[in-house]
């Protein structure tokens, strides 16, 4: 007997918004998931401030003057935007609708502010939290990188407490205590997305018509 398989439609792909406190280990869990998945892709934000030490313009930002900004957001050519310590930064909406058109799994690394403003623009994505296990933990981290003085380390601090009170309308928390359980955590959750009615919303309908 010959087995038949269901013709599978067009298959939508997902965001992935993560969020997290400067110095919760955030950046080391989204390059590792990039890595291994490929079919997930880092979204390049649009931003006024200057690139920091190695960043790549069109990899980590677009990199652009303020007037540039102003002019794209007049245009409504942002899915968001939000200013964080004196820049502006926006997602770009036409190129994110369309990967996402067209099955191209997103990966955002954004604040809870410009995460809320997205959430409500892509109701389907999935939000991901990554907290530290204590207040104390993530100052001895801030100290332990050696790149804020003890007035930043503070500041950090403050807003890492208000950004926690926000995170109560996420998904999913991981309490990234232990890098590797944190981004098995992690994985699983874009694992499971995999299998999402949200991916492929035709599939019953196919069912049922008996698509083979």
């Amino acid at each position: 007997m010959v087995k038949q398989t269901l013709n599978i439609q067009h298959k939508a792909g997902m965001a992935f918004i993560i969020s997290a406190p400067s110095g919760a280990g955030k950046t080391t869990l989204i390059k590792k998931l990039l890595e291994e998945h490929k079919n997930i892709e880092y979204s390049t934000s649009y931003t006024t401030r200057p690139p920091r030490h190695k960043e790549e313009d069109g990899k980590d930002y677009f990199f652009i003057s303020e007037e540039e900004f102003t002019i794209k957001k007049t245009n409504k050519e942002f899915i968001e935007y939000e200013y964080v310590h004196g820049y502006f930064y926006g997602t770009p909406l036409t190129s994110t609708l369309k990967k996402l058109s067209l099955g191209q799994d997103l990966l955002f690394d954004i604040d809870t502010q410009g995460a809320s403003q997205l959430k409500l623009a892509l109701p389907y994505s999935t939000c991901i939290f990554i907290l530290p296990p204590t207040i104390k933990a993530l100052q001895k981290r801030l100290q332990d990188r050696g790149t804020d003085n003890k007035e930043d380390i503070k500041k950090r601090l403050a807003g890492a407490i208000k950004e926690l009170k926000q995170a109560y309308w996420y998904d999913a928390w991981i309490i990234n205590e232990d890098i590797d359980k944190s981004y098995k955590d992690l994985q699983n959750i874009y694992q499971a997305s995999m299998l999402h009615p949200k991916r492929n919303p035709s599939l019953i309908q196919a069912i049922i018509e008996g698509s083979l």
